[in-house]
């Protein structure tokens, strides 16, 4: 475990004084060894050393390969299977983190039906497993996708600020499939009062992010460690929210334990919004020292699945009436993201 990343970890502990109501819990985590769904699973591992909650950690993953080496050293019980086909679990949970989804751009064009059965059909599942079990508390892992292009006169984009999608667009897939896995909880907190919240991501990266991911926040990080100019197949206007890892997953902690049952709340830091273009030119000039540049080779046709260009700043209001206050700016995400990097 990296210096960085221990950090991160005493950050989130030291933060979240209402951890302690975890103790001797059964926590399910599904996307066990995606980016975040791992990092929380780490972190509720680091707490339960450290403080002796006694979590019992169930990591839901459709590949056991992946958990040696994502999950190294912790303390969980390893469930194989896929949420579009749950298999039985005995346990009783009291908490759950639905992590599960496809993210990478290129496969919501490839394979459109895939990414929106996995994100509806196994968001049904899930809270069909909640309801059984009767937890105490769930958060679902929305996106920042499902708002589409918003209304530009808006200063902040709240929760209720919803704008459009395109429907005939296989791109679509996720923002659409996340917006419906969305009333379905809500339908399922009306129906049947499973007490989930769902948590709206801004893009997230830090410490910890996995080797195998693409985005352009970790291509941008390979090219200032390998000295490498960072190629660039849009024109970057398109705004991004971020959000640093670590002040992620304390957000999702939070809203675990003191969120709203059948809310919506974004988590994303006001502080670090800007363009791709933006985004590219600081880790060119500052992160890299200006050893490298940035160049545009903008292909005729969308061959990598890019998100539609958005222009929109999300307000983080509502999670930090709970106490939420996010730690890191764009800068220092990427220097710890990269130190990290170093030392993996």
């Amino acid at each position: 475990m990296s210096k960085v990343i221990t950090e991160d970890f005493e950050y989130i502990t030291d933060n979240l004084t209402s951890l302690h109501r975890l103790q001797g819990s059964t926590v399910l985590v599904t996307g066990a060894t995606g980016f975040l769904g791992s990092l929380i699973i780490k972190t509720l591992d680091y707490a339960n050393k450290k403080m002796s909650l006694n979590i019992k950690l169930l990591a839901l993953v459709r590949d056991e390969t992946k958990v040696k080496n994502i999950l190294k050293g912790c303390e969980i019980t390893v469930i194989k299977g896929d949420i579009c086909e749950l298999p039985e679990i005995p346990d009783n949970i009291e908490y759950i983190f639905h992590c599960a989804a496809i993210t990478k751009s290129k496969e919501m064009v490839e394979k459109p039906v895939q990414v929106i059965e996995g994100i509806v059909n196994g968001t049904q599942n899930i809270l069909k497993l909640a309801h059984e079990k009767n937890i105490k508390s769930m958060v679902y892992l929305s996106s920042m996708e499902v708002y589409g292009a918003t209304n530009p006169e808006l200063e902040y984009v709240k929760e209720d600020d919803l704008g459009y999608l395109q429907i005939q667009n296989a791109r679509s897939c996720y923002p659409l499939g996340k917006r419906m896995a969305e009333n379905i909880c809500y339908s399922n907190f009306c129906q049947y009062k499973v007490p989930v919240k769902i948590a709206r991501l801004a893009q997230t990266f830090g410490a910890g992010i996995l080797k195998t991911e693409n985005r352009v926040f970790h291509q941008f990080a390979q090219s200032a460690i390998k000295g490498e100019d960072i190629i660039l197949h849009t024109d970057g206007a398109s705004s991004g929210n971020y959000c640093y890892c670590a002040d992620a997953v304390l957000g999702l902690l939070l809203l675990l334990l003191k969120g709203t049952d059948g809310e919506i709340y974004n988590i994303a830091n006001e502080n670090a919004n800007m363009t791709i273009k933006q985004m590219a030119e600081t880790v060119s000039n500052k992160i890299a020292n200006g050893k490298i540049s940035v160049i545009y080779d903008i292909p005729k046709e969308n061959t990598f699945g890019y998100a539609a260009p958005a222009n929109m700043k999300l307000s983080s209001e509502k999670i930090r009436a709970l106490g939420w206050q996010p730690k890191y700016n764009i800068e220092e995400m990427y220097v710890r993201m990269i130190q990290d990097m170093k030392e993996a």
